[in-house]
């Protein structure tokens, strides 16, 4: 055993130090992922499956980046390589810039919380994850809100589109689909098919259940 602790190869202070520093910089950025995907993301959207995808994600850079930060490499090196694996894995499917935006965050949280040097505060690096963390909160539960999505879409009941009876297309609109339509735009009409292209103005977070990528959210379900 005292050979084993006094091997060159197996420096001590990795034995304690560093262990401690790995479990609370886990730690750390374990909840602040909890925070950012589980309390922000999945309640406003409901996407089950990009929960598993960013927490693996987070987990997975981080050991990453904290074991290559140990060892002689050139981590710029080692990140390119594993973002070019990134690239190419994540464009077989078309992900929607909002779960791009997320996926950067999480992989921001875990360089900074994985990579930060000695010379860094702890202070410091919860601060810099508080901050990101009440920003995505503030973004996705109060500017969003006041977001009004937009979707084009072929109306077909042209005796609707007459100025007057706005609010009669408008309620149409919200029996067939379920969309609470604020407020809407006249586009191209065709007269011979008898149908008009309508853009409509609506709140987001009113209508769960329509996305704007075809995965249906989970809370459809439940």
């Amino acid at each position: 055993m005292d050979l084993l602790l006094n091997s060159p190869e197996i420096p001590t202070e990795m034995l304690g130090g560093n262990f401690i520093d790995l479990v609370l910089r886990f730690g750390l950025n374990l909840l602040a992922t909890i925070f950012v995907i589980i309390f922000v993301y999945f309640r406003a959207t409901g996407k089950r499956s990009y929960v598993f995808t960013y927490i693996l994600i987070s987990t997975t850079i981080f050991f990453l980046c904290f074991l290559l930060g140990s060892i002689d490499l050139q981590l710029g090196f080692a990140l390119g390589l594993f973002a070019i694996f990134g690239i190419i894995r994540y464009r077989t499917d078309t992900i929607p810039i909002k779960e791009m935006t997320y996926l950067f965050l999480v992989i921001t949280l875990s360089v900074i919380n994985s990579l930060a040097s000695i010379e860094v505060s702890l202070s410091t690096i919860v601060f810099t994850n508080l901050t990101l963390m009440a920003t995505t909160w503030l973004m996705e539960r109060v500017w969003m809100k006041r977001h009004l999505a937009r979707r084009s879409l072929i109306y077909d009941r042209m005796d609707l589109i007459h100025p007057d009876k706005r609010q009669e297309l408008i309620d149409d609109i919200y029996e067939r689909t379920g969309i609470e339509v604020v407020r809407f735009k006249l586009g191209q009409i065709d007269l011979s098919k008898k149908s008009v292209r309508l853009t409509i103005f609506y709140k987001e977070d009113i209508t769960p259940n329509v996305l704007s990528d075809p995965e249906m959210s989970d809370k459809d379900f439940e």
